[in-house]
């Protein structure tokens, strides 16, 4: 399980998403200029500044996109299918984070772990 850097100011939705996934094994991961969350190397769940960043997989991406206060993920001005953005008031309460983290594992969990490649020594 990942440990909180002590380093860094606390970002709340942080704290609430290691709350959340309780004694999950996951990892943290810096990543579109938030924290991802990582299960088994696949991106799970992550923050950014406007909101919250959920893979929801291409089978499920049109209903979670549909969601109040969700909407399909951008980068560089093109959609990422299987990901939605959901702005701070889709996430207020803890049932409703728990609703997005939810779909997030539905859709994760059925994923291969990503093994890292070993690297190789000069």
């Amino acid at each position: 399980m990942a440990k909180p850097s002590t380093s860094v100011a606390r970002d709340p939705m942080v704290e609430r998403l290691r709350a959340a996934l309780g004694r999950r094994a996951f990892t943290e991961q810096k990543m579109f200029g938030g924290t991802c969350f990582m299960i088994n190397g696949n991106m799970l769940i992550g923050t950014s500044k406007r909101g919250l960043l959920v893979r929801v997989g291409k089978a499920a991406h049109a209903a979670a996109a549909a969601q109040p206060h969700a909407r399909p993920m951008e980068m560089g001005g093109r959609a990422m299918e299987g990901y939605v953005h959901v702005a701070p008031e889709g996430t207020a309460s803890e049932a409703d984070l728990a609703a997005w983290l939810d779909r997030a594992l539905a859709f994760v969990e059925t994923l291969p772990p990503k093994v890292k490649p070993a690297k190789k020594s000069a």
